[in-house]
């Protein structure tokens, strides 16, 4: 049960990930005009992305700022991202497998 569990959170980890990283490379596409928000799905899935990564992006932003116009919260967020992943993720699980056996 508690690798199950394990494997969930790090499942949800990685797709915030994604998320973000995806968020970030629309974003660029948008702002160069390669691709515009008059297009239905690109209106729709920006939207989604946005709603999904700004509560995470948010805590970042307030204490980074940005250098030269260039947002790096996105970066730092998918280090705490992976490190939460690699190291507290296991760590925290870890007890409950012994407990569970």
């Amino acid at each position: 049960m508690a690798s199950f569990l394990e494997f969930i959170v790090s499942g949800l980890l990685s797709l915030l990930y994604w998320a973000i990283i995806i968020s970030a490379i629309m974003s660029w596409l948008i702002h160069f005009e390669v691709i515009n928000l008059r297009n239905r799905f690109v209106y729709q899935l920006h939207r989604f992305l946005e709603a999904v990564t700004a509560p995470v992006l948010a805590p970042f932003r307030r204490f980074i700022p940005t250098l030269g116009g260039i947002d790096i919260s996105p970066i730092i967020a998918l280090l705490v991202i992976m490190g939460v992943q690699r190291y507290l993720v296991p760590m925290a699980f870890g007890p409950l497998k012994q407990f569970l056996g």
